[in-house]
């Protein structure tokens, strides 16, 4: 059984057991999570979709770790202007492990 999920503005297919890696969410590690946002449900050929969520269905996880992503350099430069700008970002993100669907 699998499920698609909306959570920071991004949608993840997850099935049992799966780790995944989320925007932040203010909730410590070890507690465990429920995404009511469940756009599809599926168990091989019965596809349950929502519009725009699956009524009564739920996908519950718990936190693993909240950590911050790899650096993205941005570099900003024009030529022949003696201009050149470097910034970088690190996301802040939160581990889930997914232990179960509910449909």
């Amino acid at each position: 059984m699998y499920a698609v999920i909306r959570t920071g503005g991004k949608q993840y297919r997850v099935a049992e057991g799966d780790v995944i890696e989320i925007e932040k969410l203010e909730i410590d590690e070890g507690s465990d999570v429920d995404f009511e946002n469940v756009l599809m449900v599926g168990a091989g050929e019965d596809v349950k979709i929502g519009a725009p969520y699956v009524d009564g269905c739920k996908v519950t996880g718990t936190v693993k770790e909240q950590k911050r992503g790899k650096k993205v350099e941005i570099i900003k430069f024009k030529r022949r202007k003696h201009h050149q700008k470097r910034t970088g970002h690190r996301q802040y993100l939160t581990t889930v492990e997914i232990t179960g669907i509910s449909a």
